[in-house]
């Protein structure tokens, strides 16, 4: 028998009451994957037989006592994560074809504790984008309201765990990739500190900003998940070695001292409705007893510009071994080609128009003449940022601001403005310029019914004092 399970938890009690089976759990899974996924488009391949046979495998360990912790765990993997002998393309046409020669490190440990992964989740090409609009394969839809966007890039994988498809999500977040598709679902959406968990097998976007993120339907399975993903790494060398805590085990709670920044909720650029849920969600955190610590934080307007120099810097150097030569796309036009001529059609025919602008924009800031003007005084702006972030730890536990400045947006709203599409990144790239971990919380939503969620922002490595907290907003 198979039904919305909230948490893993749930999942192993029925499986020892035997009142469910993997094998059914599956292939709930897969039936709703068959109801939904063509109107929302959200897998670009299921892994139909193999996860069944995997069910069956497991289900047969269950019953001589030799399962693996997350046994009953279904995932579904952004099409960014490498997972050996499986296609690889990253909602592009440029590695249309392509299949994995290896599996991420976060993807064998899943499987190395008996999680199923079901399938391959559609993306914004190449984890760049704010709403999945920019894939080779279509747009995803949300399944709050399908004339919406999910948030990007792991749209995809956000509206699989908001739909049903699966129990967790495995997304990449670079600036909010993560954070902004599960407030835009009503999940959690939890990036780490940067270098907690491995990179190995993520294809990279902006490498000093990349972290493998869990979108869940509860705490306690992005807990479980973190312990079992997070630590050291022979295959990555920027990986944190600081010592993997138990974040599912509760900690002692004592009331804490939220900060909020007054510049954020003062934004022209905040939505009404969603101001008036972190107002009331302030509140609530007063009346619980918590402190309540106002901010000023003076760079809020430098954040995205910061963000967006660097992060197309990064993309323009790491994309460039895509080339149409080894592998993926080439052209097949016939004129003469001199080897420059082929590389230009292949990239240019291979990838989408976001992708181009941003590499076109990373290579721009690169060269010689603009390098010191842009990409040096924006790392400069970044340790500023990152420093200042930091330092208002010294005065609070936590940062609570809304996820995003706006709930949902239609499909096509702002396509065609691309300044505004990168103001849906406003609130979540600051963590992500700090290397801070933080997460998304569905907390209310707007009277048109679309999900609202609040972000909080820890320091460095305190994801076991966040998972713990956002559980008690959240019980």
């Amino acid at each position: 028998m198979g039904k919305n399970f909230q948490s893993l938890a749930a999942i192993q009690e029925a499986l020892l009451k035997k009142s469910t089976t993997i094998e059914q759990l599956v292939s709930h899974y897969l039936s709703n994957i068959v109801e939904h996924n063509t109107r929302l488009n959200v897998f670009l391949e299921v892994f139909e037989q193999e996860a069944l046979a995997s069910a069956r495998a497991i289900d047969a360990k269950l019953a001589n006592g030799e399962a693996g912790r997350l046994a009953g765990l279904v995932v579904g993997i952004k099409d960014v994560i490498c997972y050996k002998d499986h296609n690889l393309t990253c909602g592009s046409k440029i590695l249309e074809g392509f299949e994995s020669q290896f599996s991420a490190t976060c993807v064998e440990r899943l499987l190395a504790e008996d999680a199923i992964i079901i399938g391959r989740q559609n993306c914004d090409e190449f984890a760049m984008g704010s709403s999945n609009e920019n894939s080779a394969y279509g747009l995803v839809r949300n399944g709050a309201d399908d004339t919406t966007v999910p948030g990007g890039s792991s749209g995809g994988s956000a509206v699989a765990v908001q739909m049903d498809m699966c129990q967790v999500s495995l997304g990449s977040d670079t600036g909010g990739s993560v954070r902004q598709p599960a407030a835009f679902c009503g999940i959690y959406g939890l990036k780490p500190t940067y270098s907690r968990i491995s990179r190995h097998g993520l294809t990279a976007y902006a490498s000093s900003f990349d972290i493998i993120g869990i979108l869940s339907k509860s705490i306690e399975d992005a807990s479980q998940v973190l312990e079992v993903i997070a630590g050291p790494d022979d295959f990555d060398s920027t990986v944190s070695l600081s010592e993997v805590q138990e974040y599912s085990k509760p900690l002692s709670r004592n009331k804490k001292k939220i900060g909020f920044i007054k510049e954020i909720i003062d934004s022209p650029f905040l939505d009404p409705e969603i101001q008036q849920a972190f107002k009331k969600k302030l509140e609530a955190f007063s009346s619980a007893g918590h402190e309540l610590i106002e901010l000023t934080f003076p760079y809020l307007d430098f954040v995205l510009p910061t963000y967006y120099i660097l992060t197309t810097a990064e993309a323009s150097s790491n994309l460039s071994r895509f080339d149409g030569v080894r592998y993926g796309h080439r052209t097949t036009a016939k004129d003469p080609l001199t080897l420059e001529k082929m590389y230009k059609k292949s990239r240019t025919e291979g990838f989408g128009e976001e992708v181009l602008r941003r590499i076109l924009l990373g290579t721009f800031v690169l060269s010689a003449s603009y390098y010191d003007a842009f990409f040096t005084q924006a790392q400069k702006s970044r340790n500023i940022i990152k420093e200042a972030t930091i330092k208002m730890f010294e005065s609070c536990d936590f940062i609570a601001s809304p996820t995003t400045p706006s709930p949902a947006f239609k499909i096509g709203q702002n396509t065609s403005d691309p300044l505004q599409m990168y103001l849906a990144d406003l609130y979540t790239v600051q963590a992500s310029l700090a290397g801070l971990p933080a997460i998304s919380l569905p907390i209310d939503h707007t009277t048109n019914g679309l999900p609202i969620g609040l972000q909080l922002m820890a320091n460095a490595f305190e994801e076991h004092q966040l998972l713990d907290f956002s559980k008690t907003i959240v019980d």
